[in-house]
């Protein structure tokens, strides 16, 4: 198959060395010349970890996202979360009109890139979205991906049409877990309830060490712990309000893989994710420029309140912690991150919600 993996990070570097060692031909993308550098001066993307050890070899690696998805008979976008509306846009000013899947799309991720089409006057491609990225991997160098962890099932769902999409990811991940609509995997994004607590309640600690501590481990402590409980159980509301009775974090997460599966005690938070192999290593974030606030705030935690809104589900704790992010960040959501606007569904209520995902109203 031939894929154009687009993201540069360490996501979109995962992607590329599971899917050459896999037997496709990827065409590698980033919008950065910085950042493709390395990766063109050692002939492809170095790995280590749970695939293995090698050098994967793209068979392009471009900043010009057109030339990237030309002929491409899938378009993945593992970049984060903050560039999806200007790749759609640039995805649908091009000639390619491949199916794309957001690897992940966090929370609302398939909405915006079918909302971006559509303000750009162009027929939606098929979407999907994976719930959370299909591995657990950091690039300590700038040239090089660690991947300690492949996940054992992520959530996957297409917009109506979508269809193809979703059948090439589940050709290409086995952790491909079908589910009913997009808002089954809007809603099981663990990060922004895995990352957001600590972020805030760790904020003077990332600033004062620039994140020398293991954020799961360290960082995982039961008071950090019992607000993560209370966020998780606001998201798992909004989830029944459009028909999904999701489990708990933890459930999630053992269920992925980045929680053992012998944890004996899931309702023990903080002892069930600092037990995780596949994170148990990993470090604060060293700034609060960090994915984890510019990110978990404005493309998770944000739309989650808009969701929450249509679904007529108070989250007392969600716009709290919003608002705390909106002092700490500097950023103001009615002009930053995932809106009601940029998902396009600014003017649906609940039925009109469910309706535009294709999903089946149960009541509520």
């Amino acid at each position: 198959m031939k894929i154009a993996v687009v993201g540069g990070g360490a996501g979109g570097a995962a992607a590329v060395a599971e899917l050459v060692s896999a037997g496709h031909e990827v065409r590698f993308w980033s919008r950065s010349q910085e950042t493709l550098a390395p990766f063109r001066e050692q002939g492809g993307v170095a790995f280590d970890g749970v695939i293995g050890t090698g050098l994967a070899k793209p068979s392009l690696m471009t900043c010009d996202l057109a030339e990237a998805a030309d002929g491409a008979d899938l378009v993945l976008i593992c970049a984060p979360t903050q560039a999806h509306e200007e790749i759609a846009c640039a995805l649908a000013r091009s000639e390619s009109r491949a199916p794309i899947v957001l690897n992940p799309g966090h929370t609302g991720g398939a909405l915006e890139v079918r909302q971006t089409f559509i303000a750009n006057d162009r027929e939606p491609p098929p979407i999907a979205e994976f719930s959370t990225l299909t591995c657990v991997a950091r690039k300590y160098a700038p040239a090089r991906v660690t991947i300690t962890g492949r996940a054992k099932s992520v959530r996957l769902a297409a917009m109506p049409g979508g269809e193809k999409a979703a059948e090439l990811a589940r050709r290409l991940f086995r952790a491909a877990t079908p589910v009913s609509d997009v808002l089954a995997c809007d809603l099981a994004n663990v990060n922004m309830v895995l990352h957001i607590p600590g972020a805030v309640l760790g904020a003077a600690w990332v600033e004062a060490t620039g994140g020398d501590f293991t954020f799961y481990v360290q960082g995982m402590t039961q008071g950090v712990a019992r607000v993560m409980r209370a966020l998780d159980d606001e998201r798992r509301a909004v989830a029944s309000a459009f028909n999904h009775e999701l489990p708990a974090l933890t459930a999630e997460m053992r269920a992925i893989g980045t929680v053992e599966e012998a944890t004996p005690d899931l309702d023990d938070f903080a002892s069930a994710i600092s037990s995780g192999e596949a994170n148990r290593r990993i470090k604060a974030p060293d700034s609060l420029q960090h994915r984890y606030y510019q990110e978990d705030f404005c493309y998770g935690l944000l739309p989650l309140t808009v969701l929450a809104k249509i679904g007529g589900v108070d989250v007392p704790l969600a716009k709290s912690l919003l608002q705390i992010g909106q002092v700490l960040l500097g950023f103001d959501p009615a002009s930053a991150g995932r809106t009601a606007e940029r998902m396009g569904i600014a003017d649906l209520d609940r039925r009109g919600l469910l309706r535009l995902v294709g999903a089946q109203d149960n009541g509520g």
